[in-house]
């Protein structure tokens, strides 16, 4: 299962110009630029963690390409994403958010159904990757 996540989520894998000219748009915004990973890409876990700090006061995308790629190389069995965040008064919000690196194997989601009181139908999402502990979901694909 292909995991759909953040801005582009439904455009075909961005290259690494397509996603420079990304930081350059929010760059030129003047939105700091992180980056985040983790291994349990589950819809409801907006905790992932952040790979160093924020980058501040940056103009051109090669720095936060340079950390995509340590990122990759440290992390090649994780999922990647940048972050793009407006802190403008009144705004303080996250503007851009998409995945740069997957891992070569995505073990997908189910869909579980139950019935609850009169007749209605609750739906739950399980990540097979939750099967194996934290830090090791993707070690075997990584070689």
């Amino acid at each position: 299962m292909y995991l759909r996540h953040g801005s582009f989520s439904y455009l075909p894998e961005l290259t690494d110009d397509e996603i420079a000219a990304q930081i350059r748009y929010a760059l030129l915004n003047g939105w700091p630029v992180s980056l985040e990973y983790t291994d349990d890409p589950h819809p409801r876990n907006v905790y992932w963690e952040m790979w160093g700090l924020p980058m501040f006061d940056l103009t051109e995308p090669d720095g936060v390409l340079r950390e995509i790629d340590e990122c990759r190389a440290t992390f090649p069995g994780h999922y990647i994403r940048m972050l793009a965040y407006d802190a403008k008064l009144g705004r303080q919000t996250i503007m851009m958010s998409f995945i740069v690196h997957r891992p070569a194997r995505e073990p997908g989601f189910r869909l579980d159904r139950g019935e609850g009181s009169n007749r209605t139908q609750r739906y739950s999402v399980y990540s097979y990757a939750t099967e194996t502990p934290s830090g090791d979901r993707y070690r075997r694909d990584v070689r």
